[in-house]
């Protein structure tokens, strides 16, 4: 079957359609959450707190609260988009629609991530205004906000495929994904941890995107960039596979 690349952009321009016209809405509550963070944790922790790393704790925060928003809003993006066909039968345009499942999941993910980009795009901004911001790797910082991106759409996707209805679509952001970030050193060093509790963090994968990305700011890590690469790719690589067994058992989208 030809690759149908009209349907794939329908599709795409019509779930960016839908975030234009809740622009203030999705920009307003991400911007508001960061300048509290800044506002909280910088001023008051931050008053106690000299330096970690040679850098001011509302730098050392930055990557942290960029990522949680990478996080957050690339499941939530996708798993909405995908769900909320399910939800008003509009999917039956999708399945009956000359389209195939590949294009299906690249458009929606496509516009989850692409979405996810313009909001941390601006939560960065929106940093620069609290804290003093610079990147030493620019390439990486990219590269490694487009793989986190599209990865966690995609794993949004997942669950909006296999949610059937909006509680169970958000356990997983609200009650893992967001403690993960907050247990992942998003706002402090591991080195301020016990013993016991840096051990278990090294479980924890976010603690690797954290300092990957913290490494394309400021050059500074715990562990080796590889590493953070590595586990970002095998979990892209997790969720390509979990999609596409899914989808071939006929989770309302054709295959």
């Amino acid at each position: 079957m030809k690759f149908n690349f009209y349907a794939l952009r329908a599709i795409y321009l019509h779930e960016m359609d839908r975030f234009r016209r809740t622009l203030l809405q999705s920009l307003l509550s991400p911007v508001l959450s960061t300048s509290l963070y800044f506002i909280v944790f910088g001023s008051v922790i931050g008053d106690y707190v000299e330096s970690i790393d040679g850098l001011s704790y509302g730098s050392y925060i930055v990557p942290g609260l960029l990522m949680l928003t990478l996080l957050t809003q690339s499941i939530s993006n996708t798993s909405f988009g995908i769900f909320f066909p399910k939800f008003n039968g509009t999917i039956n345009e999708i399945l009956a629609a000359p389209i195939s499942t590949l294009e299906t999941v690249l458009a929606f993910v496509g516009a989850g991530a692409t979405k996810t980009l313009i909001v941390g795009t601006v939560i960065y901004a929106t940093a620069s205004f609290f804290a003093e911001v610079t990147v030493e790797y620019p390439m990486l910082m990219i590269f490694l906000l487009i793989l986190v991106s599209f990865t966690f759409a995609l794993f949004g996707f997942l669950i909006g495929v296999v949610s059937k209805n909006f509680e169970q679509m958000s356990i997983i952001p609200s009650l893992v994904i967001t403690p993960m970030v907050f247990l992942g050193g998003s706002l402090y060093s591991l080195d301020m941890l016990p013993p016991f509790w840096q051990t278990v963090s090294y479980f924890n994968p976010v603690v690797y995107l954290i300092d990957g990305l913290r490494f394309s700011f400021y050059g500074i890590s715990d562990f080796n960039i590889w590493i953070s690469v590595g586990s970002m790719v095998s979990f892209l690589v997790i969720c390509v596979i979990a999609v596409s067994i899914l989808l071939k058992k006929g989770y309302n989208i054709k295959s």
